[in-house]
C-alpha cells in the first residue's frame, strides 16, 4: 500500500510529502491522520530544525478529498464535517505553532484546505504554474484549516473577503504581488530544491529564535502593545539563555561567522 505521506530526513530538514498525485493530493482521512501525527512528533523532535511541506506529482493539495465527503454525507454520520475538529485544526495548530520553520513548496494547484495548509506554512516558494483558490464557497462551505486567520493577514480583510466569497483561482503572478507567495521560481521544477534549499539555510540557523520569533508575531497579531512587549521580554529571556546567543555573541565581537546548533 502506497503511504499517503511521505517523510524524507536529509541532515536537520525534513520534507513531508502529500503523496496522493493521482487524486491531487486531495486530503482523505488517512493524509490527514498521518500528517497530524507526524506534525506532532516533529514538534519535539530535536534532529528535524526546519520542515519543507509539498505534494507529489503536479499539484501541492486539492484540498477536502471530496469524494471520500460525499460518502460521509450519504452515510448516517451525525457530524458529517467533525473532520475540522478531528484533523484540520489540530493540523493547522502545529504547522502554525511548529518550533522552527516551515517552508511549502507550491508546485500546481493548491485549492481549498490545500490553500489553508500552503498559508500555514512560514516561507511558500511557487513556480509559474502554482494556482490558489480559496475554494470552500464553491461547495458550500465557510473557511477551515486557518484560512480565516491567515488569509486576512497575508492579504488583508478585502482580499480575504474577495477571495473566500468569489472563490476565483489567483495566478502564480498574482499570489506573488499579494503575498501568498514569498518568492517565484521561473520553471516549477525549481520550486521544491529552492524550498529545501531555503530549509537547508534556516535550519542552520538559531532556530530557538525562530521558534520565538513566530510565537511573538502570533501573540502581537491578535493583541495590544502590552501583550507584544510582554511576549519580547518572554522570548528574549528564552533566546538570551542559549547557548546560540552566547556563542553567536563572542563571534560578533571577535568577527567570526556564528555556528548555530539550535540550543
Amino acid at each position: 500500500m502506497t503511504e499517503p505521506l511521505l517523510v524524507d530526513r536529509t541532515d536537520a530538514v525534513v520534507t513531508l510529502t502529500l503523496n496522493r498525485p493521482t487524486a491531487m493530493n486531495s486530503l482523505d482521512v488517512a493524509l490527514k491522520e498521518a500528517l497530524r501525527d507526524t506534525l506532532a512528533e516533529l514538534e519535539t523532535d530535536r534532529s528535524c530544525r526546519a520542515v519543507v511541506l509539498t505534494g507529489a506529482g503536479g499539484s501541492f493539495s486539492a484540498g477536502q478529498d471530496l469524494r471520500e465527503h460525499v460518502r460521509t454525507l450519504d452515510s448516517a454520520d451525525a457530524d458529517p464535517l467533525g473532520t475540522v475538529r478531528a484533523h484540520y485544526n489540530p493540523i493547522a495548530a502545529r504547522l502554525a505553532n511548529l518550533p522552527k520553520p516551515v517552508v511549502a513548496a507550491v508546485r500546481g494547484m493548491a485549492a481549498g484546505a490545500g490553500a489553508s495548509l500552503a498559508l500555514l506554512a512560514d516561507f511558500r516558494i511557487g513556480g509559474p504554474k502554482t494556482r490558489f483558490l480559496m475554494a470552500f464557497a464553491g461547495v458550500g462551505l465557510a473557511a477551515d484549516t486557518g484560512a480565516s486567520w491567515t488569509l486576512p493577514r497575508l492579504v488583508g480583510h478585502a482580499k480575504a473577503v474577495e477571495l473566500l466569497m468569489l472563490a476565483e483561482p489567483v495566478g502564480a503572478d498574482e499570489a506573488c504581488r499579494l503575498g501568498l507567495l514569498n518568492r517565484l521560481m521561473d520553471d516549477d521544477e525549481q520550486v521544491l530544491p529552492a524550498a529545501q534549499e531555503l530549509a537547508t539555510r534556516l535550519a542552520a540557523g538559531p532556530t530557538v529564535a525562530y521558534g520565538a520569533i513566530k510565537r511573538q508575531l502570533s501573540i502581537a497579531d491578535a493583541g495590544t502593545l502590552a501583550d507584544a512587549l510582554a511576549a519580547e521580554a518572554q522570548a528574549q529571556a528564552i533566546c538570551g539563555a542559549t547557548a546560540d546567543h552566547h556563542a553567536a555573541t563572542k563571534a560578533f565581537v571577535n568577527k567570526q561567522k556564528p555556528v548555530f546548533e539550535g540550543r
